[in-house]
């Protein structure tokens, strides 16, 4: 079942994790919440050019089922 954004409840967090990743989310254990990861070794701007990117994987329920990341993150190189 997809629901629409404004009826998903979501939780972020301010972690530092290196500068590979601007940020991430992930399901929460109780499979219906979310956590958004901002990266705090990140400037501002960073922060706001990942945060509609990660609502969008929420809302195209990305975090459910079997789908491979590459299949997620296009950018991503298939390894060899």
């Amino acid at each position: 079942m997809t629901l629409p954004m404004e009826d998903r409840d979501y939780f972020v967090k301010v972690i530092p994790f290196g500068v590979a990743i601007p940020a991430f989310v992930r399901l929460n254990p109780d499979g219906i919440t979310y956590t958004l990861y901002l990266n705090a070794d990140m400037d501002f701007q960073h922060w706001l050019d990942s945060y509609p990117h990660e609502l969008w994987h929420m809302i195209h329920d990305d975090l459910y089922g079997d789908k491979d990341i590459r299949d997620i993150e296009p950018g991503l190189k298939r390894g060899a």
